[in-house]
């Protein structure tokens, strides 16, 4: 049985319930693909072993169908490996297999409306699927068993994705949060408490200010935050704000009282499409960024786009970078798409790419294409080179070296060379925590939506595209 080791569906399997004609196997099959794991198709898999289910449901009855259909999805949920199941309509009838899925699985509901289930199912040879008044009747007798054993619900592969790691995008979601404050505390960038959807937070729980940008992420910051927090082994953490004050406040949980559970909500473009997601932690030194942190996954992170409203257009255009990063791993014009729709689905790109590498031991590692460079470029400049600007230009360097067109990043993005010291940024390059001897490590494109991580080149054409980012 699978041993869970994060929120969600991470290190479970990821197993998708729901009503015939839901479409879990067209989606479950997406969502295996993006997240790097196995696919078990249950009813493919009855029908591998067994016959045609048509048949076997009409030539041996359903009591003798169930039983057949109960041992098949005990044995996919029996796997070490975690996997995305899609279970057949009517397996979560069993006692038994409900109790597995309990046990070793995190389940989602895949939600249709009736009308469109019956489109679907009557041109089937599906035997439950004959008669529209009957099949109606079923609809609706399965749908508190549905939700009785259901972990989420989701739509689609996006909503599957995002649920699979309790991340919920919606706007409005904002209005939930203060109830996940009861009993604990909230930490907060310090410019935030003055804007008029800033939540009204529930008598006794105490707001602790990290300063904005990059000092939040400083042991200077972090320490008194330490002393400060009277928050319980069993209370909780709630970050607010952009990606500096969420891996600080992170951090924090992650090291208080020795790891308490912690809420993100995100209020920048770059914290929504990337930094709240998957549970990097860290604080900067001296010389160098996120040198010190943990993994420290939050067990709910509530995106609510409509707080991008008072967003100001220099830092959603900092957020663009991570867009862009995203869309050419994903090989889609990402920053194309209406804002909500953008963050949606970068967010769930990202909750793919978590739930198959969580603590970046291997292809995880794609996301920070464009970021060595741009980290490089931060420390050079005394953290006044922004982290969207240095991204930006990181991609540009990524880009080059991967000899593939750059026009994207210039006509959306349209970075400028930064004024830093050359040496200091070449040295900082070194420094760079996924390098090996000295010598850094870079992800590239072998094409978009086709990335290499781990890669190594001669040093001096890493240098030759750093000092191409600097200005003379």
């Amino acid at each position: 049985m699978v041993a869970p080791v994060g929120p969600g569906a991470l290190g479970r399997h990821l197993a998708l319930v729901g009503f015939m004609g839901a479409g879990k196997s067209t989606v479950g099959a997406r969502v295996a693909r993006l997240a790097d794991r196995p696919f078990v198709d249950t009813d493919a898999e009855l029908e591998r072993l067994h016959g045609p289910i048509p048949a076997l449901f009409e030539g041996l009855g359903e009591p003798e169908f169930r039983r057949l259909e109960e041992a098949v999805v005990a044995e996919a949920l029996a796997g070490d490996e975690p996997a995305v199941l899609a279970l057949g309509g009517g397996a979560v009838l069993s006692e038994q297999t409900r109790t597995l899925l309990r046990r070793g699985a995190f389940v989602t509901h895949l939600q249709v409306a009736v009308d469109a289930a019956w489109s679907r199912a009557r041109r089937s040879d599906r035997p439950l699927a004959r008669d529209e008044e009957a099949f109606r009747r079923l609809f609706d007798d399965r749908a508190p068993v549905y939700r009785e054993v259901a972990d989420a619900e989701a739509e689609d592969v996006e909503g599957v994705l995002t649920s699979a790691l309790r991340v919920e995008v919606a706007r409005g979601a904002l209005c939930a949060v203060p109830a996940a404050a009861e009993g604990g505390a909230v930490v907060a960038d310090e410019r935030l408490a003055g804007l008029d959807w800033w939540p009204e937070w529930p008598a006794g729980v105490p707001v602790h200010a990290l300063p904005s940008g990059e000092p939040a992420k400083s042991l200077d910051a972090v320490a008194p935050l330490w002393d400060e927090l009277g928050v319980r082994r069993d209370g909780r953490i709630v970050a607010l704000g952009g990606g500096t004050t969420l891996d600080a406040a992170g951090f924090a949980a992650a090291t208080y009282l020795r790891g308490v559970d912690w809420v993100a909500v995100p209020t920048t473009l770059v914290a929504q499409v990337d930094a709240a997601i998957g549970g990097k932690t860290g604080i900067d030194l001296a010389k160098g960024k996120n040198l010190v942190g943990a993994f420290h996954l939050p067990s709910r992170v509530v995106i609510d786009p409509a707080v991008l409203a008072t967003l100001p257009e220099p830092e959603r255009r900092q957020g663009l970078a991570e867009v862009v990063k995203t869309g050419l791993l994903a090989d889609r014009p990402l920053w194309e798409l209406p804002e909500e729709e953008m963050v949606r689905a970068c967010a769930a790109f990202k909750c793919a790419i978590v739930l198959s590498d969580p603590l970046e031991r291997g292809r995880r590692a794609i996301l920070n294409l464009g970021h060595t460079f741009a980290h490089a470029l931060e420390a050079a400049s005394g953290y006044s080179v922004a982290h969207g600007d240095a991204v930006a230009l990181g991609l540009l360097a990524a880009l080059r070296l991967s000899g593939q067109p750059t026009d994207v990043v210039e006509e959306v993005l349209a970075p400028r060379p930064v004024r830093v010291d050359r040496d200091a940024a070449w040295a900082a390059l070194g420094r760079d925590k996924k390098g090996r001897a000295g010598r850094p490590r870079l992800v590239l494109l072998r094409s978009p939506g086709d990335p290499e991580w781990g890669v190594e080149r001669p040093d001096a054409e890493v240098r030759a595209a750093l000092d191409d980012l600097i200005a003379p």
